[in-house]
């Protein structure tokens, strides 16, 4: 569903989405966060938003509200300044456009929260290559050592072959990284979570995935 209160932003995702190959189904639209609570809005596997609704500034607890609930949010703004950018990737926002990145990006990246699989469009790749600041957590090398495996592999146990780990041992190194981010206020409870932080810290680039 789509968060926007501009009626040709709204008419020309529709259309994006119509055209996607699969199409992409949009079950509501609506100017306020509102649409995304109510039916069919809250039925939706992705939510797209805009993320400067009115002149008050960015709608920031809104984000964290619809992430706290476990949607998958989409940012489309015409923000474009790192501080906004990082902060939403902070609340949890799943990925962050600039709606100057338009169809191509927009289609690939609702597609890619849907499936859950990481997506980094250019705006955030070179927030991330700038992001200095200091509250990064300090993982261990073995946990770092897992957490890169396992952005290349399929399954935890395959990751504790090619590590020569137990399972549980691969499992308790990905709960003590995603503890330590909690701990400073960057919470990444899912796999493309923990891949955005990864490449936000400089410790992957996205070419590497």
């Amino acid at each position: 569903m789509v968060v926007d209160d501009h009626p040709v932003v709204i008419a020309g995702v529709r259309a994006w989405c119509s055209l996607a190959d699969p199409p992409i189904e949009v079950l509501d639209a609506g100017p306020t966060v509102a649409t995304a609570w109510l039916p069919p809005g809250n039925e939706a596997d992705v939510v797209v938003f805009d993320l400067q609704l009115d002149l008050t500034g960015p709608a920031y607890g809104d984000l964290k509200r619809l992430v706290d609930a476990g949607r998958q949010v989409v940012v489309y703004s015409m923000r474009a300044d790192r501080e906004t950018v990082l902060n939403c990737l902070d609340i949890g926002a799943f990925t962050y456009l600039t709606k100057a990145e338009g169809e191509d990006h927009l289609v690939a990246a609702t597609q890619a929260a849907a499936q859950n699989v990481p997506y980094l469009p250019p705006m955030l790749s070179g927030a991330f290559g700038t992001d200095n600041r200091p509250d990064r957590p300090k993982l261990s090398p073995r946990e770092t050592e897992v957490l890169l495996e396992w952005f290349r592999s399929e399954s935890k146990e395959m990751v504790a072959k090619r590590l020569n780990l137990t399972v549980r041992r691969v499992n308790a190194c990905l709960e003590r990284a995603r503890i330590k981010y909690a701990n400073v206020g960057r919470p990444a409870p899912t796999k493309a979570a923990l891949v955005a932080r990864a490449i936000q810290d400089g410790l992957v680039r996205a070419d590497e995935l």
